[in-house]
């Protein structure tokens, strides 16, 4: 493993989930391309463009949205 320290687990979690997450959206819009190199070249190229402005969002957003999700919910098992 990498040996990343604990208290930043959450920006490796970020990084992983804005990954995969426009991964699959940048290929669902580059399906239509014609071609199967031209869709990997169109989806590469979607796929960075796509991260780069979603990490940030979501290092940003994931607090706010953990913090309204807790809100949301209740433990179980209480009165």
């Amino acid at each position: 493993m990498l040996g990343i320290p604990r208290r930043y687990s959450h920006f490796v979690f970020g990084v992983i989930q804005s990954g995969l997450t426009s991964l699959i959206a940048a290929g669902i819009a580059s399906f239509p391309a014609d071609g199967a190199l031209l869709f990997v070249r169109h989806w590469m190229v979607s796929w960075l463009i796509a991260w780069a402005a979603m990490l940030p969002m979501v290092l940003l957003a994931a607090p706010a949205i953990r913090a309204f999700s807790l809100r949301l919910t209740r433990e179980e098992g209480g009165a």
